[in-house]
């Protein structure tokens, strides 16, 4: 397993529509193990492919130990509503609070090729949904007011000087420190 360069805000790869996975290949489960191993050594929830410069629609996702490679995925249903504070790894040391869906089910294929539906809700939901939405183009400021989306994006033009060519590359000592941890994750997705 690799750990990959994260493409960050302003890589035009995290705008575009990804293509659906005609098959799973051992390339593609090798693609799922990297971003595992990047998303754990980055600290995060979950990872979709364009997050490390691939256009397959395939994401990862471990909230609390639910553990989730989605090939394909698609929110099948979706109810109620809440706000809640998402951030990303693409858009390091960004937050703001989103609204969207609080229980959804969402249809995609495993690692091994199998088709299968899972329902979640609260952040689980939330991980899906914002995975899914990049796999799609989308990027949680997307969903933000005029004024806080203005905010985010003056707070990210002070902060992308520290990614040249829009790459984030992990430090070893990130990556030991995060792998290590017993809880590698924060709320970044």
């Amino acid at each position: 397993m690799s750990v990959l360069p994260i493409r960050v805000l302003g890589d035009p790869i995290l705008r575009e529509e990804t293509a659906v996975v005609a098959e799973v290949t051992d390339d593609v489960r090798k693609l799922i193990d990297d971003m595992f191993e990047t998303m754990y050594a980055a600290a995060g929830i979950g990872l979709a492919a364009p997050q490390v410069g691939r256009s397959e629609r395939v994401a990862v996702v471990d909230v609390d130990g639910e553990k989730y490679a989605l090939v394909n995925p698609e929110v099948s249903t979706s109810s109620g509503r809440g706000k809640t504070e998402e951030g990303c790894l693409s858009i390091p040391d960004i937050h703001g609070d989103v609204e969207r869906p609080t229980r959804v089910t969402v249809r995609a294929i495993d690692r091994r090729g199998t088709p299968f539906e899972v329902s979640a809700e609260g952040l689980l939901a939330r991980c899906f949904q914002h995975e899914i939405d990049h796999l799609h183009g989308r990027l949680f400021i997307d969903y933000l007011g005029p004024f806080k989306r203005r905010s985010a994006m003056n707070q990210w033009a002070r902060e992308r000087e520290r990614y040249p060519n829009n790459i984030r590359l992990l430090t070893p000592a990130e990556i030991a420190k995060n792998l290590k941890d017993d809880h590698p994750h924060d709320e970044d997705m």
